[in-house]
């Protein structure tokens, strides 16, 4: 499917060359200056744009690592190392993790449901006879597709007529017939099926039949043209109905008159491909034709009036949705504006309650996939899906969020959008946006290992949105008399000092226990200070109530060494970089002064159950034991049939042999009960399910019977789901063919942060002497011997 996502921003101009604005600039206009000086001077300006851009991200990198920098660099190799291990397994967590967030159902193609439509004979016209079969077909399709097709039925024009076919072409059998009528339907055609000793036939056959165009490209040609068309998508009112349901039962002239009458809110299409698209359609077709409707059209000779009530869907999205079920694809182009008559009463509450005077591109995908869902037609949702998430801007985050979180809403752009709010968190944390979040987003940023924040710019986000609400609450407390005066607080403000700390507490309680004090580097700033003194936060850092040995630093950093204080540091980018960097300093370092030194360092993995125990900070989306028999009877988790859940395992074991779960299996630092949770939220989320159902999936035995299980078994390998780290192997794997949104989950993170590589440098340096026994398919331990 293809979506038209990227469109131009309505209502701008395009924007400036380069050499335009310094023509501006010298007041010189472009015809007085010659093409040498033209390029001369664009190229400086793009030079020094690129220039700018650089070294402002550069500096701002550079900022947060020269902070890490100064904390580890006087750290032990082998401390450094584990650090880098533990944002390696974060980067290779983070990669599963993007992949479950992109994954949902795949949307079936126009060819798909074209082809369908030929094996279930929905909506037929015509019976076509060949060699004493007959071929149930739509008029409509051949007729637009062959030549050969168009000829014949033109002489028969009768609904429903039996029309014999003779060909010139010899040696073409029933199922090489039917498979020509297929291809014509689908513009694909198997020819090993066929067994075709040569092509000669097929050539002889596509003279005769003739080479028809792309099935998107004629299928444009219907739509544009209304060719062969026997249904009218009529959008009407409540009135409107009333006047066509009293016209429908009157004379044919009355009819014929309401007809021209309301003829621009008539959009001539073909009931075949509606079937084919959407259930919705396929529905209220077959409802029609067994209630003798389509008898009476017949009689009369006209086409079925499909009415749209235009409360539900406005008409102004007609076009849109037609132009999706011809060519599967999402235009907004095709919305009709500019007439106030055009908007439906859903579209002005919407427009009132954000306070817009006109709808913007997110909020005419929003309607648009309102439809899609309404419609049950998918290409419309996922295109309108894929649009908003396009166009996911700070300036918009929180009316995406809200829109997405409710029941009419998209739980994908909902995920897309708490992902945007993770990867841009420090640009939001310094608009006003950050005080429109709820305590919900909140939490769910600063629960995430992948925050892009530093831990100090968490903290001063966290005050700063605390302090808003506390704001808040103070002028919803003011009295009704002072409201909205030059006296009242909303006009006057709150300065800081008049805030009551412990009403901020109450505010931030669970809020600031989730920001990893032991990470706000530089130690000595004064906002960590300034929060203890005021009294909000309960627990000081660890580096401020034990000693201050380095070696007390680096237990709330490394785990192995903790004592219990270890608490895993988020993957920011900037600290991987520069831990990085430090490592690889140390290893050069190293290898300068003495390269003959060769000093053994033993590295362990703690056990996969100390993980769970240790990992405070990261949050099992669901646990272990079964759910209540409460939840299963009421719904609220679905069980899948047994044939869905043998599906849904064979999925989850084809994802554990890829590469990229691989790879975070063998890392030495890995979660793998993280690993394998994101997998099956990936399953669940490709088969449409809530997420929920992972519960489902990891305690299949107390939802099915042994007889169903058994057969689990017979296809599925039992240990690697149930320890939920299979066998690794040092020999290559087997040929992975890319399966749903698997394609694109290798890069995914590359294109997100392409700074990063798997395989990094430096670690490739550490191991360049390394000699390793991995044990891994026990799930318990993986240990190794490294040689420096």
């Amino acid at each position: 499917m293809g979506t038209n996502s990227s469109l131009p921003d309505r209502g701008q101009s395009a924007p400036k060359s380069p050499f335009a604005r310094l023509s501006a600039v010298y007041g010189v206009s472009d015809g007085e200056l010659s093409s040498r000086e033209k390029k001369k001077k664009a190229s400086k300006f793009a030079t020094l744009r690129r220039k700018l851009i650089r070294v402002r991200r550069h500096s701002r990198s550079l900022d947060y690592g020269k902070s890490l920098r100064e904390l580890i660099s006087s750290w032990h190799v082998r401390d450094v190392s584990a650090l880098v291990q533990e944002y390696e397994a974060l980067v290779s967590l983070k990669e599963l993790a993007l992949a479950a967030n992109l994954a949902r159902p795949n949307a079936s193609t126009l060819r798909q449901d074209l082809s369908t439509l030929y094996d279930w004979k929905l909506c037929t016209d015509v019976d076509l006879l060949y060699k004493g079969t007959c071929f149930p077909a739509h008029r409509s399709l051949l007729a637009i597709r062959s030549p050969f097709f168009r000829d014949l039925l033109s002489r028969y024009p009768d609904y429903g007529v039996s029309v014999p076919v003779k060909l010139k072409t010899s040696g073409v059998d029933v199922t090489l017939f039917s498979a020509l009528l297929r291809y014509l339907y689908t513009d694909e055609l198997n020819t090993q099926e066929l067994n075709l000793e040569n092509s000669e036939i097929l050539q002889k056959l596509a003279l005769e039949f003739g080479v028809p165009n792309a099935v998107e490209h004629d299928l444009r040609t219907l739509l544009e043209t209304g060719e062969y068309s026997d249904a009218v998508l009529v959008f009407s009112t409540e009135t409107e109905q009333y006047d066509l349901m009293t016209a429908s039962t009157s004379d044919a002239s009355h009819a014929m008159q309401y007809s021209n009458r309301t003829s621009r809110l008539e959009f001539p299409c073909h009931k075949a491909i509606l079937a084919a698209r959407s259930p919705f359609f396929r529905n209220l077709i077959i409802r029609r034709a067994r209630s003798g409707e389509e008898l009476t059209e017949r009689a009369l000779h006209t086409r079925s009036r499909i009415v749209l009530d235009e409360s539900v869907i406005s008409r102004r999205y007609a076009r849109v949705l037609l132009n999706a079920i011809y060519q599967d694809c999402v235009d907004l182009s095709c919305i009709v504006r500019g007439s106030s008559s055009m908007c439906s009463l859903s579209e002005v509450q919407a427009m009132v309650s954000s306070g817009k005077c006109q709808m913007t591109m997110v909020d005419e995908a929003m309607e648009i996939y309102q439809i899609g869902q309404f419609l049950d037609f998918t290409v419309l949702s996922q295109g309108s899906e894929d649009i908003i998430v396009d166009n996911i801007s700070t300036d918009n985050l929180t009316s995406v969020l809200n829109w997405s979180s409710e029941a009419h809403g998209s739980p994908w752009v909902h995920r897309q959008g708490l992902h945007y709010l993770k990867e841009e968190f420090i640009q939001i944390a310094h608009s006003p946006v950050l005080h429109d979040l709820s305590k919900e987003y909140m939490i769910e940023a600063l629960r995430s290992d992948f925050l892009q924040a530093g831990e100090l710019d968490v903290l001063i986000a966290v005050l700063k949105w605390g302090e808003q609400q506390l704001v808040r609450r103070i002028e919803e407390r003011e009295p009704n008399l002072l409201s909205h005066t030059a006296h009242s607080v909303a006009k006057k403000g709150v300065k800081k000092r008049d805030l009551n700390d412990v009403e901020l507490r109450d505010i931030l309680a669970d809020i600031l226990p989730l920001v990893r004090l032991d990470h706000v580097i530089p130690y000595s700033n004064d906002t960590l200070n300034g929060a203890i003194k005021r009294g909000l936060v309960s627990t000081p850092p660890s580096h401020m109530i034990g000693d201050e040995s380095p070696g007390h630093k680096i237990c709330a950093w490394v785990r192995g060494k903790n004592n219990g204080i270890y608490v895993r540091p988020r993957l920011f980018i900037p600290y991987y970089e520069e831990a990085k960097s430090v490592l690889e300093d140390q290893l050069s370092l190293a290898h300068e002064q003495d390269s003959s030194r060769v000093r053994m360092i033993n590295m362990s993995s703690i056990p996969d159950t100390l993980y769970m125990v240790e990992d405070r900070h990261y949050t099992m989306p669901y646990a272990l034991s079964p759910a209540s028999t409460v939840d299963i009877i009421a719904g609220t988790i679905p069980v899948p049939d047994r044939n869905t859940l043998v599906t849904m395992l064979q999925r989850e074991a084809e994802l554990q042999r890829s590469r990229v779960a691989q790879r975070a299996y063998a890392l030495p630092y890995s979660d793998k009960r993280a690993v394998s949770s994101q997998i099956q939220l990936r399953v669940v989320r490709e088969f449409g399910l809530p997420d929920n159902t992972v519960e489902v999936m990891t305690n299949s035995q107390y939802y099915y019977s042994e007889e169903t299980r058994f057969s689990e078994r017979r296809y599925i390998a039992s240990p690697a789901r149930k320890k939920h780290s299979p066998v690794l192997s040092l020999s290559p794997s087997p040929p992975y063919s890319p399966t749903v949104n698997e394609a694109s989950s290798e890069s995914v993170l590359s294109d997100t942060m392409p700074d990063i590589a798997m395989a990094t440098s430096s670690m490739s340096q550490l191991h360049m002497h390394e000699d390793f026994e991995l044990d891994i398919g026990d799930g318990n331990s993986h240990h190794g011997t490294l040689y420096i």
